[in-house]
Formats: C-alpha cells, sequence, structure tokens
C-alpha cells in the first residue's frame, strides 16, 4: 500500500514533466522562441554599436542585451488585431486550453490590446529562453553522461572544466547530465503551465468582448424568434385553412361539385404560397439569405385579398371592414400587419368559425392602425394570452411600437392591435374608399 502511494506522486510528476500536454508546451515555448529570433536580430543592430566588444553573438551578454532589447519591439509589433486571435489559437491548440476561455475576435480596445501586447511578451520571452536551453543544454548534459566512457572526450578541446579531472567528479558527471536534463524539462513544463495558467487572463475576453458576444447571441435569438414566428404563422394558418376547406369539401362532395373544386383550388393555392414561404424561411435558416427565386413575405398591399379568398373557400362566413389602403402603408407595417391578420384568422379557424361570422376590421385613422378579428367562442372562452400565436402577435406588435389586447367580449373572442403609423400613411375612410374595390363589409 505504501509503495503504491509512493508511486502515485511519481507518476504525476513524469506527466508534469514528460506527458502530452508537457511536450506540446513545450512546443509552443519553442515556436515563441523561433518568433523572438527577429526581434533579437534588431535588437542586437542596437546594442552592438553601443558596445566596445567585437565578437558579435559570440559574446552571451551581448546576446541577453539584444533580448533584452528585442522584447519592447515584440510588445509595440503585437498591436496588430491579427494577434490576438492567432496566439489565441496557437495557446488552444498546444496549451490545452478550452477554447471558450479565450477570445478569437480582434483586440479593439486600449486595455485587450495591453493585454495581448503582455502575453505577447511572455510568450516571447519564456519561449526564448527555454529555446535557448534545449538548443545548449542537452549536448552538454550527453557528453557528461558518457563522459566516464569516453576516455577520449576528456582529452579533448570542449572546455570541459578541470574539476572533471578528477576520479570523483568523474564518477559523478552521469548524475550531473542527468540532473540537467530534469531541470530543463522542468524549466519547460513550470514556463508552459505559467502561460497556460495567465493565458486565459491575457487571451480571454474581456468586459467589451462579453458585451460583444451577448450582443451577438441576442440577434441570433432574435433571428431565430423571427423565423419560429414566420413559420408558425405561414404554416400554421396554411394547416388550419386546408384542414377546414378539406372538411367542408368533404361534407358536400356529393351535394355541391361547384364548392369542392373551389375548395380543392384553395388548397392548391395555400399550399403552393405555404411552401414558397417555407422555402425562404428554411434558405435563412440554411445559409443565412433566402435562396434566388423564392417567394418574398407577403404584405397586406399584395395579397390580402388572396388571403380573405382561401380564408373563405373553406366555408367561414368571413365579413371584411376595410378602412385603409394597404398600398399606402410602409413596407414593414403591411407585412406584419398580414401576418398579423393571418394568425388572428387562423386563431377564429381552430376555435369556433363554424358557429358564426368572422369579422375583420382594418382601419388607418391619425397615426395609428387598427387590426380586429372577432370570432365566437367554442365552448368555455379562451384563455387570455394562451398560445404560441398570440405571443407572437405581441410580439410583432411590440417590434412596431404597438399594442395588442385579446380576450372574451360579449360571448365572442376578440383580438385588437394597434400599430403606429408615420404621419404620411394616415388617412380616413372616406379618402381612400373610392380606391377600393370592394368597400364596406364583403
Amino acid at each position: 500500500m505504501t509503495s503504491a502511494l509512493a508511486r502515485v506522486p511519481a507518476a504525476r510528476a513524469g506527466r508534469f514533466l514528460w506527458g502530452r500536454r508537457a511536450r506540446l508546451r513545450w512546443v509552443h515555448l519553442i515556436l515563441g522562441g523561433a518568433l523572438a529570433m527577429p526581434y533579437v536580430f534588431v535588437g542586437e543592430a542596437f546594442v552592438g554599436p553601443l558596445t566596445e566588444n567585437q565578437e558579435g553573438f559570440g559574446s552571451f551578454g551581448l546576446q541577453l542585451s539584444a533580448f533584452a532589447a528585442g522584447l519592447p519591439l515584440a510588445a509595440l509589433t503585437s498591436v496588430f488585431p491579427v494577434t490576438r486571435p492567432l496566439a489565441s489559437g496557437m495557446a488552444r491548440a498546444l496549451c490545452g486550453i478550452d477554447a471558450d476561455l479565450l477570445s478569437q475576435a480582434p483586440a479593439r480596445t486600449r486595455a485587450a490590446r495591453g493585454r495581448t501586447a503582455l502575453w505577447y511578451v511572455l510568450h516571447l520571452g519564456f519561449g526564448g529562453i527555454v529555446a535557448g536551453m534545449s538548443l545548449a543544454v542537452p549536448p552538454f548534459a550527453v557528453v557528461l553522461i558518457v563522459l566516464p566512457l569516453v576516455a577520449g572526450l576528456r582529452d579533448s578541446r570542449l572546455g570541459l572544466p578541470e574539476v572533471f579531472d578528477g576520479t570523483w567528479a568523474l564518477a559523478l558527471a552521469p548524475v550531473a547530465g542527468a540532473l540537467l536534463l530534469v531541470a530543463l524539462a522542468a524549466c519547460a513544463a513550470g514556463c508552459g503551465a505559467l502561460l497556460a495558467r495567465w493565458a486565459p487572463r491575457l487571451l480571454g475576453p474581456g468586459p467589451e468582448d462579453r458585451l460583444a458576444a451577448a450582443e451577438a447571441r441576442a440577434a441570433d435569438l432574435a433571428v431565430r424568434n423571427r423565423l419560429a414566428r414566420e413559420l408558425h404563422d405561414s404554416v400554421g394558418h396554411a394547416l388550419s385553412a386546408v384542414t377546414l376547406q378539406a372538411s367542408a369539401a368533404r361534407r358536400v362532395l356529393d351535394s355541391d361539385p361547384e364548392f369542392v373544386r373551389e375548395a380543392l383550388a384553395a388548397i392548391e393555392d395555400t399550399t403552393r404560397r405555404t411552401v414558397g414561404e417555407l422555402d425562404a424561411v428554411l434558405g435563412v435558416l440554411r445559409e443565412g439569405d433566402p435562396p434566388a427565386g423564392t417567394a418574398p413575405a407577403p404584405t397586406l398591399a399584395d395579397d390580402l385579398d388572396g388571403l380573405l379568398h382561401r380564408t373563405r373557400a373553406g366555408g367561414t362566413r368571413l365579413t371584411s371592414h376595410l378602412a385603409a389602403d394597404p398600398r399606402a402603408l410602409p413596407p414593414v407595417v403591411s407585412r406584419e400587419a398580414y401576418r398579423i391578420v393571418q394568425e388572428g384568422l387562423s386563431n377564429a379557424l381552430r376555435h369556433g368559425a363554424e358557429r358564426g361570422t368572422v369579422t375583420l376590421g382594418i382601419t388607418a385613422a391619425g397615426e395609428r392602425l387598427d387590426i380586429t378579428v372577432t370570432n365566437p367562442l367554442r365552448g368555455s372562452p379562451t384563455r387570455p394570452g394562451g398560445g404560441h400565436g398570440l405571443r407572437g402577435v405581441s410580439d410583432r406588435a411590440r417590434l412596431l411600437g404597438g399594442t395588442v389586447s385579446a380576450g372574451a367580449v360579449d360571448g365572442t373572442w376578440r383580438l385588437r392591435v394597434r400599430l403606429p403609423l408615420p404621419p404620411r400613411t394616415s388617412t380616413t375612410y372616406e379618402q381612400i374608399a373610392p380606391m377600393l374595390p370592394g368597400k364596406g363589409p364583403a
């Protein structure tokens, strides 16, 4: 038991020094050292003329001075926007850091650029040190390990200290070589662990990045909600209308063939239009834009008559009171108003339309557009605000700054929507009545 417990720390130490993650972090540091070399050369060009040393890079002190002079230059060049995405990708792949903890967006603010510069300097600084040690230590350690076995090494001009001429030092040389290799691995593992610990703080998203991500998620959610409303309104209305039309046609199949033909034609037209709208919505989901050739979203101006005709084709008694010119409405208001009318009629078809007359009113008065749909109640009154359709109507009205009220009134269910209009689209019924082909109840 004691020996097993003793092996656990040894195994952990081995993984820390030589495990896969440690090796990848070592590669990350070596890459940092490679990135540091151009800055070292530039630093040597500045430092060299200031010294009297003519040995160039043969001087270890000059190398350190050039390395130290190159790091501030690295900090200056790290302000480019691509630095943080590249550094984050490298840290994620080689340091084993969760992608959610790192930002892939360019550093835009001063604070983000400062954090990126600090990370870049640390990466190149630690990387330069570890890369230099990785080049110098292994050969020297190998020489020490084989020194007692190869007499020629002791007689060569390798510049070994005179202490290795002693018998005891010669015997300890392999131990010293092995310890150098362990020390190199420990230094690389320690530097890699430090960089991995600091990466989320220096390369992670700041407050501005979190705000931008939240805005992007909100925009994506808004698009998804809009698509969900479009699918619910178009497909839901089509299914309700087709169901009612098919049911009415089945009941009079033998007694009224003409009505059956009209109902089948209405079913065909409804399904064709719905398939076109569904293709447009699915195109947005797949590619972000509706595919070419798909039908645009319907509006009151181009399809109100068709909507009313398809609703009546199922046998629904529908009375419409139009006191507004759909062609004078702004496109966005006309589009959303069409969906509101469509959902109102769908609710009427699902809840008691066969028991009486459905009444639709569209009125432009002052600087508002009023839409009212009234239908008889089936059984107990529908609970106010219930159902996805009414929530969709409320969302559409709210986006335009309008209001919605829905509830049971004197044995009927009434949906009333009020949308604001620009002053130029406001008109009275008397002004537009001569232009309407079917003014008044239809």
